[in-house]
């Protein structure tokens, strides 16, 4: 058994990382108390709750606690890892704060101050289909943003292989149900201005774009992204379109994606021709890929599927746990 503090258990991703973590057999979880909210939710009489501790570092290390999960805004993510490394207890972040590498990088798409530019070199992006090694080994992981969990698995093992025509560059058109944009209230997530609507948002902007070219290997130039908002709860698909060189089936295409992913317990593929929908990944830790290949004219079509708050938040943050601390990948998500 092993310990765990959960810091923005109120917000989607760190309640969803409570529940996953409840149903985990190697698992003790601790709320890490970090700010008060003005609003609870109704219990029933005798539920359990999560035992809490102050968000200090002391608190957790007189705790035993061996891992923090970070599900908080930058900012916040940045000052509490230096805290918690510092005491030697693992961090895994679920924001932003340490996904891009390098200074220059965080510079260049997210509006905060970085104040801990070396831990951006020393954290490991935790797309476990791809660094699984180096997170083994990691003192912090860097929890993948979710459009690019779902964009780089369905997007690399192409690269890889050679077969995208990068001169005609590649169109991922995302959607994403509203728990994406967090907790915090906002005129755009309200229930009036959500319902019966489809919006799009970030135009060439949006900051998850970096976590696609670096991890896919791709130039700004040859990729193009664009997210929306639809009214639903969770989930997200991405309809990804490119054009392809030396390939004449679809099969082949299946040949590429099996090859990378035939021993990946969390990326299930669909036959040439069907391709998944948000109904086949929630509540699941399922990257779900399909595709429609047309050889005459080189198109494909790639869909791919998650559920945002776990594939592409808390049940991969634990998938990566599972790997830090040497358990079954897979225990607590099926």
């Amino acid at each position: 058994m092993i310990k765990v503090g959960i810091v923005g258990f109120r917000g989607y991703s760190g309640a969803e990382l409570e529940r996953l973590l409840g149903g985990h057999p190697q698992v003790t979880a601790y709320r890490l108390e970090h700010r008060q909210d003005t609003e609870h939710r109704a219990e029933p009489i005798g539920r359990v709750a999560t035992p809490s501790i102050a968000c200090t570092a002391p608190a957790a290390v007189a705790e035993g606690v061996d891992v923090v999960f970070l599900a908080t805004p930058v900012e916040v993510s940045i000052d509490l890892s230096l805290e918690f490394l510092a005491a030697g207890i693992r961090v895994i972040d679920l924001s932003g704060a340490f996904r891009l590498g390098t200074l220059e990088n965080f510079a260049r798409w997210y509006p905060e101050e970085h104040k801990a530019p070396q831990l951006l070199a020393e954290a490991v992006y935790g797309l476990p289909e791809f660094y699984r090694l180096k997170v083994a080994g990691a003192r912090v992981v860097s929890n993948p943003g979710c459009y690019p969990t779902a964009a780089n698995l369905a997007i690399r093992p192409l690269i890889e292989a050679r077969i995208v025509n990068r001169n005609a560059g590649i169109v991922c058109d995302a959607k994403s149900g509203v728990t994406g944009a967090g907790r915090k209230p906002s005129l755009k997530t309200s229930f009036s201005e959500v319902n019966e609507n489809f919006s799009a948002y970030s135009i060439q902007k949006h900051r998850h774009v970096p976590e696609v070219l670096m991890t896919s290997g791709l130039e700004e130039s040859e990729f193009s992204f664009t997210a929306h908002l639809l009214p639903v709860n969770r989930g997200i698909l991405e309809t990804i379109y490119l054009r392809t060189v030396n390939v004449a089936s679809a099969e082949r295409i299946l040949e590429i994606y099996q090859a990378q992913y035939q021993n990946e317990r969390f990326v299930r593929l669909y036959r040439p021709g069907t391709v998944p929908d948000l109904f086949s990944v929630t509540h699941t830790n399922f990257c779900d890929i399909g595709f429609q290949f047309d050889p005459p004219s080189g198109r494909l079509t790639v869909v791919a599927a998650i559920d945002n708050l776990v594939k592409g938040a808390a049940g991969q943050a634990i998938q990566n746990m599972n790997i830090l601390m040497g358990f079954d990948e897979a225990e607590g998500l099926l």
